[in-house]
């Protein structure tokens, strides 16, 4: 496996733009992957820069960077506090996070992401965690499988696909995504049938991956560790990501609740620096199509609070 076979960096310009690289600063790349974003930052750091980055799945370790600068911590983002402390970093001058599945997990068909091969219903981002899709499948009850579509995948037909999962289970355990197609397509409208399954696949992997509590935890601590001045950018990849992304960035908290002092003036520890996302460019959508649905949003950690 090649790094580049691991995931081509999307936005990769835009993201180091907005990133504002200080070259004798200290970087997180919260999303190492092949390392594409992680190149591109050490490529604008000085002798006396650092990048420390995070990935959860053991396969990314193959592309790990032999570099004085550069450390992989083998771990999810959630826990960036804690393993940047054992590396005696306090604080930091930027945090990239590129939220995206790789495409090497996409296109591995064992790890189970993709509807495109028949393979086991597996989509655990790090392959030595417990559970997967097919237990989630065959064990929760209709209506937590219903509310998992409606929350997860926004299906209007999320009771009905929970239903139809819960009778085939009865007669036959659920555990190839070749099942998982065919019990679903009755809900897909034809000609969007990619779609819908993209939906119901996407559902699941928030789930298995605890994907949205993950960036929470990340992003609350980012307040903690970017210093003044320093920039948060996070590139997303679906909607439930990026509203996430968006009212955190401009209220410093997920309920959208902007602080004010005496005076009505903001508090938020967090000035957006884009308001609209920025979109990748038609050009990099023909050379990598899985950017076509990437939103780019990114802030600057103010001196208020």
């Amino acid at each position: 496996m090649t790094a580049s076979a691991y995931h081509i960096p999307v936005l990769l310009n835009e993201a180091l733009k907005m990133l504002s690289i200080s070259p004798d600063g200290v970087y997180v790349d919260c999303t190492f992957g092949g390392g594409g974003h992680s190149r591109g930052i050490l490529s604008q750091l000085s002798e006396y820069g650092r990048l420390i980055a995070f990935d959860q799945d053991p396969d990314a370790a193959a592309n790990a960077l032999s570099d004085p600068r550069f450390t992989l911590i083998r771990a999810n983002f959630r826990h960036i506090k804690r393993f940047l402390r054992l590396q005696e970093i306090r604080s930091v001058d930027g945090v990239l996070a590129d939220l995206g599945v790789s495409s090497y997990q996409f296109d591995t068909p064992e790890r189970g992401f993709s509807l495109r091969f028949d393979a086991p219903l597996d989509m655990r981002m790090n392959s030595e965690a417990s559970r997967t899709a097919a237990e989630i499948l065959n064990n929760w009850p209709e209506d937590e499988l219903s509310r998992l579509f409606m929350k997860y995948g926004e299906l209007p037909h999320c009771r009905r696909i929970a239903r139809a999962i819960v009778k085939a289970r009865s007669a036959q355990a659920i555990l190839t995504t070749g099942q998982l197609n065919e019990i679903c397509k009755p809900f897909c409208k034809k000609n969007r049938e990619h779609q819908t399954l993209a939906q119901i696949y996407q559902a699941l992997r928030i789930e298995v991956n605890q994907e949205l509590d993950a960036l929470k935890e990340m992003l609350m601590q980012c307040t903690e560790l970017v210093k003044p001045g320093g920039r948060l950018v996070v590139i997303s990849y679906h909607s439930l990501e990026d509203r996430l992304v968006k009212v955190f960035m401009r209220s410093g908290n997920f309920e959208d609740r902007t602080e004010k002092d005496f005076y009505g003036n903001d508090l938020s520890p967090w000035r957006p620096i884009n308001k609209k996302a920025i979109e990748p460019e038609e050009s990099e959508i023909i050379s990598n199509t899985r950017a076509r649905s990437a939103r780019l949003r990114a802030a600057i950690r103010t001196e208020l609070s």
